[in-house]
């Protein structure tokens, strides 16, 4: 401040008695005037040059070395990170260019604000921009990366920021913190009660993660609910439906009730129905067709069957001595079953049960519609015939009755 006042003195004294005379219709001296247009220009200055040719700058170097992630994270990022530094370096010379003129209590506590706001703005984004780093790592080195354990982790982040946000700035009103607390014991005890709710919903969020029961991306169904969820957050899930919905489902609904997850099958998804025939003795025929089938689903370049175990190589490593079914953990299914299952009142039952190697819904699709119409050319070339219920309707002819009655 002392550098400050020798400054506006110098200006004072070199500035022209005529000019003085009209600065004085401003109750400011010239070189108050000047200094304070001096920092409110060099605010100005810094972002724009933050904004705008440094920020070009940083990028056409971030982009010339792409390759690297850690360049290709800045690259996208960065407009993210200089935000609030920029805002925080420009508060700081408005905030000289207004002392100039006057201080007072309830500004030095709007500057506070802001300049925390923009501080904790920042260490947020460096939070996040690490953990974008890390998680693109993962990805990068093929690793299971989980999004909605990231995702947790910067709200946790978020609600911590707000609440040391808000004890620095009570603090720098001269609110007892202690005093305060003590206060709110009772009035704590009774919010606390009122958000049971909110609480529970946040430590199933926990629960939900530590367990790893689904994931961001991951297809699930519970209760009235099916579809791919979206976001994990500290309360609550949202869930895409298939009809394009979003819906958002309570943390302790989900942590208390059954979530099928239909993502987490690596190899597999279930063919399943009844080949119906008409009924025949032709047992030797029955035979061929059963044989026909069950070796054209074996030798079936989509269809699993017990001698492909190329998709477990990868994953014989992680077996722990038989402590659990590798096929069960990972989700693969091999089983190829063509029986001739049942004879009901009007067809022979042949039972075709097979998974296709691909989860995909689409390309399971695909599958199994060249796996029916294999079946129906078999059964074209056999003699035997598919089978259709039949009902039969016998009308009696009263009036011919009646005449042979007389």
């Amino acid at each position: 401040m002392l550098l400050m006042e020798h400054l506006i003195k110098i200006v004072d004294n070199w500035v022209p008695e005529s000019i003085l005379q009209y600065a004085a219709y401003l109750h400011a001296t010239p070189g108050r005037i000047l200094i304070a247009l001096a920092f409110v220009l060099l605010g100005v200055s810094v972002n724009w040059l933050m904004r705008r040719p440094l920020l070009r700058w940083l990028k056409g170097y971030f982009y010339r070395h792409r390759r690297e992630i850690l360049y290709r994270l800045l690259f996208k990022r960065l407009d993210k990170l200089l935000r609030p530094l920029r805002l925080l370096l420009t508060l700081f010379f408005f905030k000289k260019a207004v002392e100039i003129f006057f201080v007072t209590e309830w500004l030095d506590t709007l500057f506070f604000a802001l300049y925390w706001l923009f501080f904790f703005w920042w260490i947020y984004e460096i939070t996040k921009f690490l953990l974008y780093m890390i998680l693109s790592a993962k990805i990068a080195k093929q690793r299971a990366a989980r999004a909605e354990l990231f995702s947790l982790f910067l709200n946790i982040t978020r609600v911590f920021i707000a609440f040391l946000f808000v004890v620095l700035l009570l603090s720098h009103l001269g609110v007892d913190l202690t005093a305060l607390i003590t206060s709110l014991g009772i009035g704590g005890a009774i919010i606390g009660l009122s958000a049971k709710d909110t609480l529970t919903n946040f430590f199933d969020s926990i629960r939900l993660v530590s367990e790893d029961a689904f994931r961001q991306g991951d297809w699930i169904q519970t209760g009235e609910v099916e579809g791919f969820v979206t976001e994990m957050g500290l309360t609550s899930t949202k869930i895409r439906t298939f009809d394009n919905a979003l819906v958002t489902v309570p943390n302790s609904l989900l942590a208390n009730s059954y979530v099928r997850n239909w993502s987490r099958r690596m190899v597999g998804r279930r063919i399943k129905f009844h080949l119906r025939l008409k009924l025949s003795t032709d047992t030797e025929e029955i035979d061929r067709v059963v044989y026909e089938i069950y070796e054209m689903l074996h030798s079936h370049p989509d269809i699993v069957n017990k001698n492909k175990l190329r998709y477990l190589k990868h994953m014989h490593r992680t077996y722990e001595n038989g402590l659990f079914n590798l096929e069960d953990k990972y989700g693969v299914r091999r089983t190829l079953l063509v029986y001739l299952d049942e004879i009901g009142d009007y067809s022979m039952n042949i039972l075709v049960y097979a998974f296709s190697i691909s989860v995909n819904w689409e390309e399971w699709l695909r599958v199994k519609q060249d796996v029916l119409k294999r079946i129906l050319k078999i059964v074209e070339e056999s003699r035997l015939e598919l089978a259709v219920p039949r009902q039969e309707i016998l009308l009696e002819n009263r009036a011919e009755d009646g005449t042979r009655g007389a």
